[in-house]
């Protein structure tokens, strides 16, 4: 009996032993080597990864409308361990049966299913129901079908260049927001990953949601409309905003071409840049319009002061002449609104020769052609009007005065326009729904702002092209030469229209510009009959009532 009770009790501590003993092992031996394995299993299967926040498009109602949210999708990967258990022979014909199903590179997934030690080879990330169905029919041992959380972009390639898109990146594999608003506000949309600690896990963290100014109904309207413009003149390109004058919010901004950021992978990264602040262009004409407001503001001139225009002015042995002289010649005596109505170079030219090189380059700075405007988007660009701050000479005064031999990004020259519209102070621009509107100067007063829009809708209603029956419209046209190295690109320009309404209290300002329209073509052939399809659909939007009796 006693035999018995010692042998049991030898076997109970022996095997006491033998646990302690893997205790140890999983727990101090192998502790880190297990809870790596283990953090590693949780990141794959999505436990430890931080739920991205949305970022939201925002209507005229006030309502949220997601345009950037997590979506769950199949994805379907192999083990290869398992596998190739069957023998090489094996593995290769269910590589060439899964690449068959799926659609895929057969020698990559072949190569795949033969590397024997790897325990994960992903075959499709965002899967279809029908890819699912047709691998759950092969019946593959090592084949399996998960479910993780991607990127939607439910618009497609509505705001992609505003929006941009997440992807892992290339050397570290991390997710991360590339472009636009992901990669502006990645902090705050990523969140915290969890992780596993001293044994112990800790919750992820979710990332906190964006909303924007945009209204994905005059987003869509608006890249619509410059698409079909692009593509009718066959341009290089193109871009418009629209912005609430009073307050500097962006209601719509677009380029084009744009990118699907579902897909972003099949387009070019010069598609993914956003050049309405990330690029400078030589804006023309419509600049007369600034020069004239600063005359107004500075006291140097009105709306009917007058020169005598012979269709061209010679300034330090250049020869500048009016787009219309070879069918016009000299237009007589003629007005500062003249001026605007007929775009004349001569007459911005000899307005700012009245304001004075210091006092034109000090109102350029005024409406913030200096510095970048602070939007809320990556790669802002400054304009660039250095040369004025260190040249003399008459004739690079005389060129910028009509927009030409400066550069300005789109976004600065429609903020700068809507100095008028609002009468007389800029705004930062912004495109975070909960950004309070912000005044960063006066940069004319109400009365002169008030006096360059009657000239501009004089410029409207002489022209005819952009009015619109029942409201005051304010505008101007800008067909800017291309530089190019030792002058400008022969019949190639850049249109550019900006105007608003109604006229005098706006609920919107547009920039709308065409690239290289094909045939050398002029504003007014090209930009300004789609502004002013583009204005009627946001009068009707936002219920604007008329302002103006037809007389």
């Amino acid at each position: 009996m006693k035999t018995r009770i010692y042998f049991i009790s030898t076997v109970f501590v022996f095997l006491y032993f033998v646990l302690i003993s893997n205790i140890y092992n999983l727990q101090i031996t192998k502790g880190s080597y297990y809870a790596v394995k283990a953090e590693a299993q949780s990141r794959l299967s999505g436990f430890l990864e931080a739920l991205r926040g949305n970022i939201y498009f925002t209507d005229k109602y006030g309502n949220f409308n997601p345009a950037a949210m997590n979506k769950e999708y199949y994805i379907i990967f192999a083990v290869p361990k398992e596998i190739y258990s069957k023998g090489e022979e094996a593995a290769t014909l269910a590589a060439e049966s899964v690449a068959g199903v799926l659609g895929l590179d057969k020698q990559k997934v072949i190569n795949g299913f033969l590397n024997s030690t790897n325990q994960y080879f992903e075959l499709i990330k965002k899967a279809t129901q029908d890819q699912v169905d047709a691998v759950k029919k092969l019946q593959i041992k090592g084949i399996y079908i998960d479910q993780k959380n991607f990127r939607f972009y439910p618009f497609q390639d509505v705001g992609a260049q505003v929006l941009g898109f997440v992807s892992p990146g290339s050397e570290d594999g991390v997710i991360s927001g590339r472009y636009g608003i992901e990669f502006y506000s990645n902090e705050r949309l990523a969140g915290k990953n969890g992780e596993l600690k001293d044994n112990k896990v800790i919750d992820p963290e979710q990332g906190r949601d964006v909303f924007l100014t945009i209204d994905s109904t005059v987003q869509s309207r608006a890249e619509s409309s410059l698409a079909d413009l692009v593509n009718k003149y066959n341009a290089e390109g193109g871009c418009v905003i629209v912005q609430d004058p009073k307050t500097g919010k962006i209601i719509a901004m677009d380029s084009y071409p744009s990118f699907n950021p579902n897909n972003y992978s099949e387009f070019q990264i010069k598609d993914f840049l956003n050049p309405t602040v990330q690029s400078i262009y030589e804006p023309g004409s419509v600049f007369k319009v600034l020069t004239m407001a600063a005359g107004l503001d500075a006291g140097k001139l009105t709306p009917e002061t007058t020169y005598v225009d012979k269709g061209f002015i010679k300034l330090d042995g250049y020869t500048i002449r009016n787009w219309d002289a070879e069918e016009k010649g000299a237009h007589g005596l003629t007005t500062m609104t003249q001026v605007i109505e007929n775009s004349l170079n001569t007459g911005a030219s000899y307005a700012q020769q009245l304001i004075g090189k210091d006092l034109f380059y000090n109102y350029l700075i005024k409406f913030g052609f200096n510095e970048k405007t602070g939007i809320e988007l990556p790669g802002e660009v400054s304009s660039n009007i250095k040369k004025l701050k260190t040249t003399n000479s008459a004739v690079d005064f005389a060129t910028a005065s009509f927009g030409q031999g400066i550069a300005v990004t789109p976004i600065a020259m429609i903020n700068a326009f809507s100095v008028l519209a609002n009468g007389g102070n800029l705004m930062k621009p912004y495109i975070m729904a909960d950004t309070r509107p912000e005044i960063v100067r006066r940069v004319v007063s109400e009365e002169s702002a008030k006096q360059a829009v009657k000239m501009m809708v004089s410029a409207v209603d002489k022209n005819i092209v952009a009015h619109i029956p029942g409201y005051y419209v304010a505008g101007k046209t800008g067909t800017a030469q291309i530089p190019a190295k030792g002058g400008y690109l022969y019949n190639q320009f850049i249109d550019t229209y900006i105007g608003f309404a109604p006229a005098y209290d706006p609920k919107f300002v547009i920039l709308l510009r065409i690239d290289k329209p094909a045939g050398g073509l002029l504003a007014g052939q090209t930009v300004v009959p789609v502004f002013k399809d583009l204005a009627e659909f946001l009068i009707n939007y936002y219920n604007i009532p008329p302002d103006y009796i037809e007389k």
